[in-house]
């Protein structure tokens, strides 16, 4: 098979891995004339799918060969899908070869599991480490960790990898056992843990060397990189009958102990050939987007899990969760815009954390009015029926309109739910 056609099969065989992002990294270009690329992005071509999703990495699997047989993969070993695989002289030159031409920015390797988790690990690491220690390629490099791989090969991944990523797949370790049966949830995090205690202990060595060394000395040497861009993971919505709750518990679960950078939501989509243990349908695309709302609202927001979604575990398809939170808890409103703290303030509908501190930086000067809201590029019709100001107090009816808007989520318009699935 020639490489354009093994190209064809692995990318889009890839396409179902959501966790591929190309942020947070340490800042790296060849201006110095001594390597390849940049994690900048300078000069890079970004296509967007029909989604929406940059597109800038060069995004394949090693093989989608795989021993494994998880109900939801289009590659799992009962599939009968075309397969293929990369030499891992292809796999350089490939990403060598957009790169000149300006068409990623950097590579996201995954692969399917053929032989061991640590022979597959090792194949995957050897990618990465002849684009760094032979070509000296200084763009970004995202390598997904194969769960149960050695921790000397969870290290040497870090050590060439910007970001490495380890799938959680399921919300739940009991729908996990019933869909991938090969896989185990305590193996997984297991992978995770492994990951962080490495970068703690990077961190640690910079802390220590920094302390060690007196103020008038050379700056001290740092030790050894380890994923600066850190780690992320993808959950599956929908292929089981989580609800969001249970879906968003998970995640802040994950964020706590492991201290991912991010978790990825992509909803169920059937494969041909699918088992009658998944729903027949796909999961709502709206809700995957409700649960990305509800995970940047815990991270940046001060909200819970536990105070997002409604009374039957679910985040409404109609209304962002922010709003229909706002809606479910009247009593808290109105807000005064010139004297609630930044933690109320971000409660706001509408109020995004730049426009926060936008307000913040005004009212030191002089007292927030309605005309000033314009100018701090505020979205006014959001944000008048829950705030008070010295010239505006909310009326009784203001909120009528998105309260209806909210409430239609149970009406027949409504987008499906996940129970309707499991119907």
């Amino acid at each position: 098979m020639d490489t354009r056609r093994k190209l064809i099969i692995l990318a889009d065989a890839a396409k179902y891995d959501a966790s591929c992002a190309s942020s947070g990294t340490s800042r790296r270009d060849s201006s110095d004339g001594l390597g390849l690329g940049s994690t900048e992005g300078a000069g890079i071509c970004h296509s967007y799918a029909p989604d929406g999703r940059c597109i800038s990495l060069l995004k394949v699997l090693l093989t989608n060969w795989c021993t494994y047989d998880c109900l939801y993969c289009v590659n799992r070993e009962s599939s009968n899908v075309e397969r293929a695989r990369f030499t891992v002289d292809e796999v350089v030159d490939l990403t060598l070869d957009f790169y000149r031409r300006n068409v990623i920015e950097g590579l996201f390797l995954s692969s399917g599991i053929v032989r061991s988790p640590d022979y597959t690990m090792e194949q995957v690491i050897e990618v990465a480490r002849r684009l760094r220690e032979v070509h000296h390629f200084r763009g970004y490099i995202h390598l997904k960790t194969i769960p149960d791989a050695s921790d000397e090969l969870v290290l040497k991944a870090g050590r060439y990898a910007d970001r490495l990523s380890v799938n959680i797949e399921l919300p739940t370790a009991d729908a996990l056992r019933a869909l991938a049966p090969e896989k185990e949830s305590a193996a997984i995090k297991r992978s995770m843990a492994r990951i962080k205690l490495q970068q703690d202990d990077h961190a640690d060595g910079i802390a220590k060397r920094a302390r060690s060394m007196p103020a008038a000395a050379a700056k001290p040497v740092a030790p050894p990189r380890f994923a600066p861009a850190g780690q992320s993971t993808q959950m599956i919505v929908g292929a089981d009958a989580s609800d969001d709750r249970t879906i968003l518990q998970t995640s802040a679960t994950l964020y706590g102990a492991y201290r991912l950078k991010r978790v990825y939501y992509s909803a169920f989509s059937p494969i041909p050939h699918a088992s009658d243990a998944l729903p027949p349908r796909p999961a709502p695309l709206m809700r995957e987007h409700r649960l990305y709302q509800a995970d940047w609202l815990m991270r940046f927001y001060g909200f819970a899990q536990d105070e997002i979604c409604t009374d039957d575990g679910m985040l409404s398809l109609d209304v962002d969760p922010k709003l229909a939170w706002a809606l479910a808890n009247p009593a808290q409103f109105p807000i005064d815009l010139n004297r609630a703290t930044r933690e109320r303030l971000l409660r706001v509908p509408g109020l995004g954390v730049r426009s926060v501190e936008r307000l913040l930086m005004a009212r030191r000067a002089r007292s927030v009015r309605r005309a000033d809201l314009d100018r701090l590029r505020v979205p006014v019709a959001k944000v008048l029926p829950f705030v008070a100001l010295p010239d505006h107090l909310p009326k009784d009816g203001d909120r009528l309109p998105l309260r209806r808007r909210a409430e239609s989520d149970s009406g027949a318009g409504a987008g499906e739910r996940q129970s309707d699935l499991f119907a």
